[in-house]
C-alpha cells in the first residue's frame, strides 16, 4: 500500500465513513483504524456521535478492529466527549498534514504503520498526514459543508479523490 511520502491521492475514497465495512479493513490487513473527528465522525458543531455512527463503531471493534481518534482539533471538551462516548483514544492538535499525530496514536496503541489505515474528510490533510506516515489513506465527503473556505478547498481536492480507488472494491 505504499505511495510516495508527498501524495496527496488517497488510496481509497467512499461516500461515507459508515460505508466503511470491517470486512474492507480486514482484507487489508488492518487492525488499527484512525479516524479524523470533525466532518468525518461527526460535523463540527454537533456535539455527539449519531446512533448510526455508535452502532457502526460497535461493528468495527466486534471484528477486532481498534479505533482511534486523530484531530487537528484544540477543543479539548469536544474530542473528550466523544473519544469517551466512542470508547477510543484520542490524539489531538495532531497538527494534519504533518504526520506526527498519526505516529503517535500508531506508537501507543502498539501497532505498525502497515496493519493500520486513516480515514478523514480532506486530501490536502489528512490523506497527505496518512500517506507521509506510511499508512492506509480513507478519505469520506465531508458531513456537512457550511464554511465557504472549505467548500472551495474540497473542489480543488477532486481530482486527487478522482485519482484513488473506490472503497468499494
Amino acid at each position: 500500500m505504499s505511495k510516495p511520502k508527498f501524495s496527496l491521492i488517497p488510496h481509497y475514497s467512499f461516500r461515507e465513513l459508515t460505508d466503511i465495512t470491517p470486512e474492507f479493513l480486514k482484507r487489508l490487513g488492518i487492525k488499527f483504524f484512525m479516524l479524523d473527528l470533525d466532518n468525518t465522525i461527526a460535523a463540527y458543531n454537533v456535539h455527539s456521535p449519531s446512533d448510526f455512527v455508535l452502532k457502526w463503531f460497535s461493528e468495527i471493534r466486534s471484528n477486532d478492529i481498534e479505533l482511534f481518534i486523530v484531530s487537528n482539533s484544540s477543543r479539548e471538551n469536544r474530542v473528550r466527549s466523544f473519544s469517551k462516548v466512542l470508547e477510543t483514544d484520542f490524539v489531538m492538535r495532531a497538527y494534519k498534514p504533518s504526520p506526527k499525530g498519526i505516529k503517535s496514536a500508531i506508537t501507543a496503541a502498539g501497532y505498525s504503520a502497515k496493519e493500520s489505515a486513516f480515514a478523514g474528510d480532506q486530501v490536502f490533510t489528512d490523506a497527505l498526514a496518512a500517506n507521509r506516515a506510511g499508512v492506509v489513506s480513507i478519505v469520506v465527503h465531508p458531513i456537512r459543508l457550511k464554511n465557504p473556505f472549505l467548500a472551495i478547498r474540497y473542489f480543488f481536492e477532486i481530482p486527487f479523490r478522482a485519482m484513488c480507488k473506490s472503497g468499494s472494491v
